[in-house]
């Protein structure tokens, strides 16, 4: 496979960088704000985008997440509306983007009308966490044809057969989740984390992000001396929530944070 997120990790590599990738919520504080934020985060130098698909019962997403969820449920955000969003968004902005979820909303969509109007909009990858490798093989190898990438997540404490299982799979990186809690929680880093990465890489060929709990520029920094990529979300929801009613102020405190965080990973 030879999409946008593959041929952004080649081109890294070359240039001995590595990977900034923040995370929003779709429709927070609406759509047409969404689309602002991820323009400033491409400015800014973040290299791929995670897209948060809002869900009612989400099971890996912390309170600041799932606030930002409901804030965009209450205003409709579904994901015809987001396609639709999309596919106006990528006339102006050819970042790579990553559809974060839950299998529930993608599965009342339809998997087949969910992967053409991925592809139709520019969609590069999914990343379902309750969507593992051995019951998505079907759909994996649909979203393939499209050249639409999987994303599946390693944690502390997976083992090295599932190392292995989830490398197989994973089509453009691989998702080092970097504690067994909920997005938002207080990263503490331990030299655990660096040798599960460095496991990991000694098993696949395949790059490996980290995320969970990086706020900071130190903490980025530290994360990717020996990670390929550094996933940044809660701290930049919570900056949105923060200024959910001033649009300027969430695109001029957005734009600080990515430019933090991406002058520490250079």
């Amino acid at each position: 496979m030879d999409n946008s997120i593959n041929r952004v990790f080649r081109q890294l590599k070359k240039e001995g960088r590595k990977a900034l990738i923040p995370y929003i919520t779709a429709g927070d504080p609406d759509l047409e704000v969404t689309g602002e934020i991820i323009t400033v985060l491409e400015q800014e130098g973040a290299d791929i985008v995670e897209l948060g698909v809002p869900f009612s019962d989400p099971m890996a997403d912390g309170p600041v997440i799932q606030r930002a969820s409901e804030r965009s449920l209450k205003k409709g955000t579904n994901l015809t509306g987001m396609f639709d969003f999309l596919f106006s968004l990528r006339k102006k902005c050819s970042i790579p983007i990553i559809l974060f979820g839950y299998y529930n909303p993608f599965l009342q969509y339809g998997l087949q009308r969910l992967l053409q109007e991925a592809s139709f909009c520019g969609v590069d990858a999914f990343l379902m966490v309750d969507f593992p490798p051995e019951e998505s093989r079907v759909f994996r190898e649909e979203a393939a044809k499209k050249n639409i990438s999987l994303i599946y997540l390693l944690a502390p404490n997976s083992d090295q057969n599932r190392m292995e299982v989830v490398s197989s799979h994973s089509s453009s990186f691989i998702y080092y989740v970097s504690m067994t809690g909920v997005t938002g929680s207080s990263l503490v880093k331990s030299k655990g984390m660096e040798q599960q990465v460095t496991a990991i890489k000694e098993i696949s060929k395949k790059p490996v992000c980290v995320g969970f709990g990086i706020e900071t520029g130190q903490q980025a920094a530290e994360i990717s001396a020996f990670a390929d990529g550094v996933i940044v979300g809660s701290a930049l929801v919570k900056l949105i929530e923060q200024h959910g009613d001033d649009r300027k102020a969430i695109i001029k405190k957005v734009a600080a944070k990515t430019r933090e965080l991406r002058s520490a990973i250079r």
